[in-house]
């Protein structure tokens, strides 16, 4: 091997590297691809979890069709459930969408507690304890939210807590929009 490549190619790999690493500096980590994004919610996993017994109310699963709703997967075990839980009480307080809660990987009992203490937004809660319907979700850690509309089409993804400026910059205009 000649002396000019011996030296250039741990050059070459150094710039290579350098390059990967600045590209990444431009993605948001918050921002997690979906490859369900604008395809059609895997309802059929949630349908056939059981409710949070005592915590069920009037709306059933397949009175969501038709309408823009959002899935909100939480566990009482999620510190950044806690943070969000108070911004999900006000949108429920609004009326401004059907949330559905998704307690994963959650014991019954906790998660009863859970909704006691701090208050239910959901408009029904259902037990994904096996973490079955959050593997077809796409789910990576909780909390996350998705905004479903009405022809069952997930619009929006959102990996962690939300903020104030999530809802109202993101949430609140795109809801408004599907709601047309």
């Amino acid at each position: 091997m000649s002396r000019w490549l011996r030296a250039g190619l741990p050059l070459l790999v150094f710039l290579l590297i350098a390059f990967f690493l600045l590209k990444g500096l431009d993605r948001n980590p918050r921002e997690i691809p979906s490859a369900l994004l604008n395809r059609a919610a895997p309802t059929g996993a949630l349908a056939n979890l059981s409710p949070l017994e005592g915590f069920e109310h009037p709306l059933q699963f397949q009175e969501l069709s038709g309408q823009v709703w959002m899935l909100n997967v939480w566990g009482s075990w999620c510190s950044g459930c806690q943070i969000e839980h108070p911004l999900l009480n006000h949108m429920a307080q609004e009326r401004l969408l059907p949330i559905v809660g998704l307690a994963w990987k959650d014991a019954p009992a906790q998660s009863k507690q859970w909704l006691s203490r701090l208050g239910n937004p959901y408009a029904t809660v259902l037990m994904d304890l096996q973490g079955k319907a959050a593997i077809e979700w796409g789910v990576y850690g909780a909390p996350e939210t998705f905004l479903i509309d009405k022809t069952n089409t997930i619009r929006f993804k959102h990996v962690g807590p939300l903020t104030a400026e999530v809802i109202d910059r993101q949430l609140r205009p795109m809801i408004e929009r599907l709601k047309q």
